[in-house]
């Protein structure tokens, strides 16, 4: 007999077509839309593999409704939506989608980096606006990235990848991890410093560590106080690690000088947000790992993950229970 899976978002037809090949497959047909809460609730009670988005909060309620279920595979690198606690206790493996959005991820990191500096979204926006009339000498100046300090907190594989590009603009790169990396500052030309050393004497600060209540506003009124005043905040990680209260008043009264964020505490974010008001912070709405081909690649092997476990092997990138 055939496992049963549930797909919590339509899918494109090649991903839907390699499950239907292996199971029954049920799927939510709406793209844009997420799954209604009481929808998830029904669909789950007979399913042994669930295929979900960070879009869906997998707690104790939504695991005790699926007595069956074997398998959650996120399309994601973060699981902070599932509760990895509840599933190990119940057997359930759970698997998500690192690695392959490594490069794209860093990419959108950089973008960020550069548009806040360069204040390319405000001068395009002034441009638009017909406010563009003449020529002068400090109009829309921004900040200088060759040669400049970066300030990475959290060197995994974006991490890493972000080293590379910063070097790329003769960069001097400082990192801030949970574990020193030796092997790594030899390797890629980097220093490791402290959090608060890291925060006084970057340029530049990108957050690319996983969410976790251990980092939980990580980022907030006393950290932003010992950063420089032209320094630039990006955060393309999750986005209760900034608190966002502290980071509105820091941008708005000057002790920071700008900021790119492609996440927030809650997402979408309400377009009232305290910080969609400023000029100075460049936003997007969570497309870290947004190319066709990254996002391909992330349901396939979220696909492929199901697949492995559903057929009695070991998933391929499973999410250890801490």
């Amino acid at each position: 007999m055939k496992s049963k899976v549930y797909i919590t978002r339509k899918l494109p037809a090649e991903i839907v077509d390699k499950l239907s090949s292996h199971f029954h497959v049920r799927m939510w047909q709406e793209e844009d839309v997420p799954v209604p809460r009481n929808v998830l609730l029904k669909e789950i009670e007979d399913v042994d593999g669930l295929f979900c988005l960070l879009t869906e909060t997998i707690d104790e309620e939504v695991l005790t409704k699926a007595p069956s279920l074997k398998v959650i595979s996120t399309l994601a690198v973060g699981y902070n939506h599932i509760d990895i606690q509840a599933a190990a206790r119940k057997g359930i493996v759970v698997t998500n989608t690192p690695g392959v959005l490594t490069e794209t991820t860093a990419d959108l990191t950089f973008t960020l980096l550069m548009a806040a500096a360069r204040r390319v979204v405000e001068s395009s926006d002034y441009l638009r606006n017909g406010d563009w009339k003449t020529w002068s000498p400090m109009q829309l100046t921004g900040q200088d990235i060759y040669g400049a300090t970066i300030g990475i907190i959290g060197l995994g594989r974006i991490g890493e990848a972000l080293v590379k590009r910063a070097k790329g603009f003769d960069m001097n790169v400082l990192y801030y991890n949970r574990t020193r990396k030796p092997e790594k500052e030899q390797e890629l030309g980097i220093h490791y410093a402290t959090l608060a050393e890291l925060l006084q004497q970057s340029d530049y600060v990108c957050l690319l560590l996983p969410y976790s209540p251990e980092v939980h506003h990580l980022i907030g009124e006393k950290e932003l106080a010992l950063m420089k005043r032209n320094a630039i905040l990006v955060n393309t990680a999750r986005g209760g690690i900034v608190d966002e209260v502290a980071l509105y008043h820091a941008l708005k009264d000057g002790q920071i000088w700008a900021a790119g964020l492609d996440v927030f505490e809650q997402e979408p974010v309400p377009v009232d947000h305290p910080l969609l008001t400023l000029p100075n912070v460049v936003t997007l709405p969570h497309i870290g790992s947004a190319s066709i081909q990254t996002r391909t690649n992330m349901a396939n092997l979220a696909a492929d993950n199901l697949v492995s476990v559903l057929n009695g092997n070991k998933p391929l990138t499973p999410v250890i229970s801490k």
